[in-house]
């Protein structure tokens, strides 16, 4: 098995899979975002879904299940008032209302642990349905 990083609080461990991913994202620019998920029988987070440079937020967002919880990043590219381009990389926790409750609760329990391994992020974005994680609460964080 590959080298995973345990996450000490909740005995879960994060695949070297996520790092990686997550490093090619930030410094190479190969994804767009990435979606974590936790398997709970192997008590590993996992790459779920990967987006490539071409797609965009509203592809992240239907990527996204409605009735169970996940971890995404998403690098965000925009141009300040200075016309200076910039990005931002932005951690999404998503735990919709109709997901079981033991589910939210670890994810909710586990999420340090992982952002502790994704080092570089810039925001955090806590969403229970799209409207809390729409492009306009990410525009107006990353400004």
């Amino acid at each position: 098995m590959a080298m995973a990083f345990k996450m000490a609080t909740t005995g879960m461990w994060v695949t070297d899979e996520c790092k990686n991913s997550f490093m090619e994202m930030k410094w190479k620019k190969v994804h767009r975002f990435i979606v974590f998920k936790i398997d709970e029988k192997s008590r590993l987070v996992t790459v779920d879904k990967v987006g490539g440079p071409g797609e965009g937020y509203e592809e992240l967002a239907a990527s996204l299940p409605k009735d169970d919880c996940r971890y995404a990043v998403f690098d965000f590219d925009f141009v300040t008032v200075d016309n200076c381009r910039k990005s931002k990389i932005f951690f999404i926790a998503w735990a919709p209302t109709e997901s079981r409750i033991r589910a939210k609760m670890l994810y909710a329990t586990s999420k340090d642990g992982l952002r502790r391994v994704l080092e570089g992020i810039h925001y955090e974005v806590q969403a229970t349905d799209p409207t809390e994680m729409g492009m306009d609460v990410i525009q107006d964080r990353a400004k």
